[in-house]
């Protein structure tokens, strides 16, 4: 990496010490296209479900929602988001932990930025090597086709309309095909669990979506949940 290329990937950094927070943000932005930051777990799992970042650094100590409890909650829904965990202290419980979660790396604080950049060139690395034109996207019948990188939904070269509910739907459902997602698990998706009842919601989504699906492509597990099948 240097000053005069920009790369095209999204990062997210979550810290929630202010001042290291903005020197990273300050020192990724020479890098990278778009550099997102959040302060806590909440806020990141906010900013992750808008913004979809292609790289997480996320420190394990930060309030509301530690950084371990914030990568569970993504890895639910998705395996592909490149991951880098920070801490301050080499700890064997949390480091054992981490090696459940799909990790690029785990570094101990505090982390030069030379170390950071040689996290980041492996998350890249990883990035350009799975990202072919067969996982970008996903052939649904004869000539419809999602892209799981932009949530985008195609009928041969023709964009097909998705609401912005739609399209995290559908984000979410094809992010593991053929697995259940339970109705707790989707309405806390969607609506980030705000405790009203988004039972009727969700059941006019998907009717609505599978008049834009070839038939039978989104399964209704009666009493449980909803999958893809193709």
């Amino acid at each position: 990496m240097n000053n005069e290329i920009v790369l095209p990937y999204s990062i997210l950094f979550v810290e929630d010490e202010s001042a290291i927070r903005a020197n990273y943000v300050s020192f990724l932005k020479r890098y990278y296209k778009n550099v997102f930051e959040a302060e806590n777990g909440e806020r990141a799992w906010k900013v992750y479900q808008e913004k979809r970042p292609d790289i997480l650094i996320v420190d394990i100590h930060i309030p509301k929602l530690n950084g371990l409890e914030l990568v569970r909650k993504i890895r639910v829904y998705d395996q592909n988001t490149k991951i880098i965990m920070l801490t301050a202290f080499a700890d064997t419980k949390y480091l054992l932990e981490a090696t459940e979660l799909n990790l690029v790396k785990y570094l101990v604080k505090p982390v030069t930025r030379e170390v950071l950049k040689d996290a980041l060139a492996l998350a890249i690395e990883s990035l350009e090597n799975f990202t072919t034109h067969a996982n970008k996207f996903i052939k649904i019948g004869e000539n419809i086709l999602f892209n799981r990188q932009t949530s985008e939904l195609f009928d041969g070269n023709v964009s097909i309309y998705l609401t912005k509910s739609e399209a995290k739907l559908l984000a979410l459902l094809f992010s593991s095909v053929n697995r259940l997602f339970t109705y707790d698990e989707i309405v806390g998706y969607l609506w980030n669990n705000d405790g009203e009842d988004k039972i009727d919601s969700l059941k006019t989504l998907i009717k609505t979506l599978r008049r834009k699906l070839p038939p039978d492509t989104i399964v209704n597990v009666f009493g449980s949940g909803y999958k893809i099948v193709i």
